[in-house]
C-alpha cells in the first residue's frame, strides 16, 4: 500500500528522534496548556510517545477525524505532535465555537507549505489575523469581489460555457472525459477574470502545466506534514523531499505571475473591464507608503484568487456530474427544471437562475457530501475559550471538519444518501450562516468569493444539463466508477469522470456558440 508523504516522513523522523530524545524528554506528547491547571479538556483517544494522536490521522485524516468524533463526541483534543488540537464535527459545536467565539478564533496557524507558496503567508486565507489581513480582506471585498464586480464578469462566465459546451458537443458521438473539460472551465474563468486572458488555446494550457501546478498546489497544502506538528523540525522537510517540491511549485507560479504583471505593466491602455491583476496594481499605486501593497503581496493575493477558485468549480462540478450520473432520477428532475425554464433557448441566461430551485438544492446537496475543503482552513485560539464547557488553551489548532458535519446525523437523516430533496422548503444555505453547511467556511475567516464561485458553477452546471443527455459509456455501470479521493486542502476524485453526452439539441452549430 502507498503511505502517505506525511506517514513516510513519521518514519523518518522516529529514526532522527530516537537519538535524541533524551533532549526533547515528554515535550512532544504531554501538553502543558492543557495540563498545568487541571483544565477540563475535551475528550481524547490515547496517544504515543513522542508523535501522540498522529498515527491515527490515517490516509484520509477528514474520514479518520469523523470516525474518532463518533467514538469520542462532536468536539475533541488531540496532540499532534508537538501541536495542541481540537476538533470540531457538528454544527452544533460549530455554531457555538463561532458565535461566541469567532474574533478568538479568527487567526490562522503558521503552516510550513503556506509561508513557501504564499509568500510568508501574505495571502487573504492564510495570513494570521492582523491589521494586514484585515486590510486585504477589505480590499478583497470591496475591489475584487463585490457584487458589482461579480456580475461585471457575466460575458466571460456565458462565454466559456459555451466553449465548454462546444468541446463536450465535439466529443459526440464518442465518450467526453468531463473531468478533463471542467477543469479547462473553471481554469478558463478564473485566467480571464483574474489574469485578463485565458490559457487553453495554443497549448499554452499544458506550457505553463496549470494541471500539474494546481494538483502540486492542494496536496502540498493538505496542512498534514511533519513540519506542521513539529515545527522544531522543520528541517526534515529538507531530507524528505517536502521543501524541494514546496520551491519548485512556488518559482513556478511566482515565475508565471512575474511575467502576467510584467505584461500589464507595460499595456496602461485603458480596459472596459478590469481583471484582478488592474485592480491590485491600482490599488497599489494609489495607497500611501504604510499601507501600500508590495508586489508580494499582489502575487500571494493572484494566487488566492486563481488556485483557490480554480479549485473550487472544478472540484463542485465534477463531484456534482459524478452523483448526478449515478442517481439518474435526481438528474431527469433537474434536467426537466431547467428545460421548462429555458425552453428552447440554446443557453441559459443568469437571469434564469433564481428559478432553478430544484438545481440549487442539487449543488447544496453535492457541497453537503462533498465540500471541496473537507477540512476547513485550521484556525489558532488567540486567547483562552470555552466550547461545549470544555477550556480551549491560547495557540490551540482548530480543525472544524466540514466533511463530517455534512454527514452528522444529528442534523441531517439519512445522511449518507445523495437526496436534493432535503433541501426543496428549506432555509439552509451554504454562505456561513446555516453551521449545518459550512463548504465555504464561516465568521470572519468565511471564504470571501462564495457569491463568484456560486454563480460560476450554477450557470455551467444548468448548460450541461440542458445541452446534453447524459450516460456512462457503454459496458460501464455505476459500480464501476473509482470514488478513490486525493486529500489536500482540496479534495477531488483520482479517476476523471468519463461520459457519453448525447446533444438534446439536433446539433450545436458552432457560430451559435
Amino acid at each position: 500500500m502507498d503511505l502517505p508523504q506525511w506517514l513516510k516522513e513519521c518514519f523518518l523522523l522516529s529514526i532522527l528522534l530516537a537519538s535524541i530524545l533524551l533532549v526533547l524528554g515528554f515535550k512532544f506528547f504531554s501538553n502543558k496548556n492543557f495540563n498545568k491547571r487541571n483544565l477540563k479538556t475535551p475528550p481524547s483517544p490515547s496517544k504515543l510517545p513522542v508523535i501522540g494522536n498522529l498515527h491515527q490521522l490515517g490516509n484520509m485524516p477528514h474520514l479518520s477525524l469523523y470516525n474518532l468524533s463518533k467514538r469520542f463526541g462532536p468536539i475533541i483534543s488531540l496532540q499532534l505532535g508537538q501541536i495542541p488540537t481540537v476538533v470540531i464535527s457538528s454544527a452544533r459545536m460549530a455554531k457555538e465555537a463561532i458565535k461566541n467565539h469567532d474574533l478568538a478564533l479568527s487567526s490562522r496557524p503558521q503552516i510550513f507549505s503556506a509561508k513557501h507558496l504564499f509568500y510568508n503567508c501574505t495571502d487573504i486565507a492564510f495570513s494570521p489575523y492582523s491589521a494586514y489581513w484585515r486590510h486585504i480582506r477589505k480590499i478583497t471585498i470591496l475591489e475584487l469581489l463585490s457584487a458589482r464586480r461579480v456580475q461585471s464578469y457575466d460575458f466571460v462566465r456565458e462565454e466559456e460555457v459555451a466553449r465548454l459546451i462546444q468541446r463536450i458537443g465535439d466529443s459526440y458521438p464518442g465518450t467526453a472525459n468531463l473531468s478533463k473539460m471542467v477543469a479547462l472551465y473553471a481554469n478558463d474563468v478564473l485566467c480571464r477574470v483574474v489574469f485578463g486572458r485565458d490559457f487553453s488555446e495554443g497549448g499554452e494550457y499544458d506550457r505553463h502545466g496549470f494541471q500539474k501546478m494546481l494538483e502540486e498546489y492542494q496536496e502540498l497544502l493538505g496542512g498534514f506534514s511533519i513540519g506542521d506538528f513539529f515545527p522544531s523540525m522543520e528541517f526534515m522537510h529538507t531530507l524528505t523531499g517536502t521543501k524541494s517540491r514546496l520551491v519548485h511549485t512556488f518559482r513556478r507560479f511566482d515565475k508565471f505571475f512575474d511575467e502576467v504583471i510584467k505584461d500589464h505593466l507595460s499595456h496602461n491602455n485603458k480596459k472596459d473591464h478590469k481583471d484582478f491583476v488592474d485592480v491590485l496594481l491600482e490599488v497599489q499605486k494609489s495607497e500611501d507608503i504604510e499601507t501600500s501593497l508590495t508586489m508580494d503581496n499582489v502575487k500571494a493575493i493572484l494566487l488566492d484568487m486563481f488556485a483557490a477558485g480554480t479549485d473550487t468549480t472544478f472540484i463542485t462540478l465534477d463531484w456534482g456530474m459524478t452523483e448526478l450520473v449515478m442517481n439518474p432520477k435526481v438528474l431527469e428532475k433537474a434536467q426537466a427544471e431547467v428545460r421548462s425554464i429555458v425552453g428552447e433557448r440554446r443557453f441559459v441566461s443568469e437571469s434564469d437562475l433564481p428559478q432553478l430551485h430544484y438545481m440549487k438544492a442539487v449543488i447544496k446537496e453535492i457541497f453537503r457530501l462533498h465540500p471541496p475543503a473537507p477540512v476547513l482552513v485550521p484556525r489558532e485560539s488567540m486567547e483562552e475559550i470555552t466550547i461545549g464547557g470544555y477550556t480551549i488553551p491560547e495557540k490551540t489548532r482548530i480543525f472544524i471538519n466540514a466533511w463530517a458535519i455534512g454527514r452528522d446525523p444529528e442534523s441531517w437523516q439519512n445522511p449518507d444518501l445523495f437526496e436534493p430533496e432535503r433541501f426543496m422548503g428549506s432555509n439552509i444555505d451554504y454562505k456561513g450562516q446555516d453551521f449545518e453547511l459550512i463548504p465555504f467556511g464561516t465568521g470572519r475567516r468565511s471564504c470571501p468569493a462564495i457569491a463568484f464561485s456560486s454563480v460560476t458553477v450554477e450557470l455551467a452546471l444548468a448548460q450541461l444539463l440542458h445541452s446534453f443527455d447524459w450516460k456512462l459509456p457503454t459496458g460501464v455501470q455505476v459500480k464501476d466508477l473509482d470514488m478513490t479521493e486525493v486529500f489536500g486542502i482540496t479534495m477531488h476524485r483520482i479517476s476523471p469522470l468519463i461520459t457519453v453526452a448525447k446533444p438534446y439539441f439536433s446539433e450545436i452549430k458552432s457560430s451559435q456558440l
